[in-house]
């Protein structure tokens, strides 16, 4: 039986400003479909929330709604009456006809996943338990369709594991627009991809999407090429000389000229589409080989144990993802980490050389009165110290997709996304031997977060990523440290599947549970790979080892010519000393990259006879 049309858009524009947003945009959206709507930041995501609901109209085109149909809206900001209970303000837009006994109980039924308790006024919550009060009013209306954006902003994992399994169950249409690809796998079956002022609809749900997507990527590069191919005969033929009285050849100059103006704009614009964060790798001094060490660390707040007898040793190059739920733990973990606060019994040992970078989800350290400019160069100036070579600060802003021209701009004016890719810029500029991101995805679109993956694989340092986001604890850590409340933490080798599988009693063979109550080990073996697709980060890793190893290998064959010189030892006992130690960690080195190197072949070959 065929689904019931909820609502069509057809031949839409929409202008921002003096230019079109939209251009001859067509859509539908039927009852029970599960849509993700993606595109980059600054793409139209929210005003095509917004004409889904009839809160921006359309310049031209049509807009069709089935009489009757409802439409409820998680927006990201929320009017706030501090003396409602959430059970009042969950309630506050069901229907009259629906304020029965049921409701009440459909509440509770909301709100109890949440760990929202219904009688709490809003003014005592945090911003994270507004976010779920927010969740829970969109989801209690029961629309025929229902927009999110950014639902799994603040969630713990059990909380959008739950959250998966409702909308699956959800007889309404859902429209998401969300950074958490695993959570966009599980729930969607169809995505709205708007790209360039278009909207491209992919019939399969999101786990297929980037092979879709690559498949039209393909085909437009193709379409470019035999454009780029026709105009080089058509300037060629006009290059012979034309016959001015033969209209027929004006006219195909006229063809040619306006062909060559409109392949002109659509090469820039798939090139901008394209367009990729780059950022070289950081070569770190070598340094101490601890990095941090917890010691039978106790830590409480009042009768709340956070930490109790917590021991851990953190090395140089560890890869750790921390998750758990709001009040677990975590936050505490990091300032103890860094030094903002002592543990109450216990010791936290820092190495000396410690250069920390830190990503604060709450931004901080961004003046939104001042300029994208000053925020980069607080003490004025032109060029800004990248990772040892000095950029101008407009370019430096362009490897992280802003115009040049927003370089003088408020960054109070700007998106979340952009300024989270701000932050991004001023945390990475420097990034030292320690990282900490703490919520580092939130609001980035799916482009931007493929670039951080990129930029976090080749980061040499110790990175600590505390993160709600599967795919990307998935792509870019080594270790898991899950903070379970009460003061019980586990830890476990591998990244948030890995963890998973442990929790599940389905570890798979190589990777390993850790007691946190004890140092972890200088070396655990790396965990062996499930079999899934290999990742974008780890292709780039593996494309890019074979340069690595020969960089090595000149290395290592530089200091034996040197160290083979009769006369250097006379000369520089010292320099002859360094360069023995020099060799001996680039062959270490090489023998890593080699391991690697052989592992990930294995992992790619597993990939392709699957």
């Amino acid at each position: 039986m065929p689904e019931t049309l909820l609502l069509h858009v057809r031949e839409a524009l929409v202008t921002f400003g003096k230019k079109p947003l939209f251009e001859d945009m067509e859509f539908s959206i039927l009852e029970g479909d599960k849509i993700a709507l993606v595109g980059k930041n600054g793409a139209g995501k929210t005003t095509l929330m917004n004409l889904i609901t009839g809160a921006r109209q359309l310049d031209d085109g049509t807009r069709w709604q089935l009489e009757g149909t409802t439409i409820g809206y998680l927006q990201q900001e929320i009017v706030l009456k501090p003396a409602q209970t959430i059970r009042d303000f969950v309630k506050e837009h069901v229907k009259a006809s629906e304020q029965t006994e049921a409701i009440d109980y459909r509440i509770d039924a909301v709100l109890h996943p949440l760990d929202l308790d219904p009688e709490a006024t809003m003014g005592t919550l945090s911003g994270g338990q507004l976010r779920r009060a927010a969740l829970g009013r969109a989801l209690v209306e029961n629309p025929d369709i229902l927009l999110l954006d950014e639902p799994t902003n603040h969630l713990d994992l059990d909380i959008i594991e739950w959250l998966e399994n409702y909308l699956r169950g959800f007889k309404g249409a859902v429209v998401c627009v969300s950074h958490d690809r695993a959570f966009l796998s599980a729930m969607s079956d169809k995505v709205f991809w708007l790209d360039r002022g278009r909207m491209r609809v992919c019939p399969k749900g999101f786990k297929d999407f980037e092979d879709w997507q690559t498949m039209m990527i393909e085909q437009e590069g193709r379409e470019i090429k035999n454009r780029q191919k026709w105009l080089e005969m058509e300037v060629e033929w006009a290059s012979r000389g034309v016959p001015a009285r033969r209209k027929r050849n004006q006219k195909r100059l006229e063809t040619m000229r306006a062909e060559r103006s409109r392949l002109k704009a659509d090469v820039s614009a798939y090139k901008r589409m394209l367009a990729k964060i780059e950022i070289s790798p950081v070569d770190l001094e070598p340094g101490a080989k601890i990095i941090s060490e917890f010691t039978r660390v106790h830590k409480a707040f009042g009768d709340k144990k956070i930490l109790d007898g917590f021991s851990l040793r953190i090395m140089r190059g560890d890869r750790i993802g921390v998750l758990g739920r709001n009040g677990s733990g975590k936050t505490t973990f990091l300032k103890l980490l860094v030094g903002d606060i002592e543990p109450d019994m216990g010791t936290v040992k820092r190495a000396r050389d410690l250069q920390l970078s830190y990503f604060d989800q709450a931004r901080k350290d961004l003046k939104p009165e001042w300029s994208l400019w000053r925020n980069l160069l607080p003490n004025g100036g032109d060029y800004i110290d990248v990772m040892g070579s000095t950029r101008h600060v407009c370019g430096y802003l362009k490897d992280f997709l802003f115009d040049p021209m927003q370089a003088t701009q408020a960054v109070g004016s700007l998106s979340g996304g952009q300024k989270n890719r701000l932050m991004l810029a001023k945390v990475l500029a420097n990034p030292g031997n320690l990282l900490i991101l703490d919520e580092p995805t939130n609001d980035l679109d799916m482009e931007t977060l493929d670039m951080l993956e990129e930029i976090l694989a080749a980061y040499t340092g110790t990175l600590i990523v505390v993160s709600h986001d599967r795919d990307f604890l998935d792509q870019t850590v080594s270790k898991i440290l899950a903070f379970e409340g009460d003061a019980k933490i586990e830890a476990c080798v591998g990244g948030y599947t890995d963890y998973l599988e442990m929790k599940q009693g389905k570890m798979p063979s190589g990777v390993s549970k850790l007691k946190a109550g004890k140092p972890s080990p200088d070396k655990v073996e790396a965990p062996k790979s499930a079999s899934r697709k290999l990742s974008f980060k780890l292709q780039y890793e593996l494309d890019n080892l074979p340069a690595k190893i020969q960089a090595i290998e000149d290395e290592i064959a530089g200091y034996t010519a040197k160290l083979q010189d009769n006369e250097f030892y006379m000369k520089d006992k010292d320099g002859f000393a360094q360069a023995l130690r020099y060799m001996d960690r680039a062959k270490k080195s090489l023998e890593e990259a080699l391991a690697r190197w052989v592992e990930l072949e294995a992992m790619r070959e597993e990939t392709k006879s699957q």
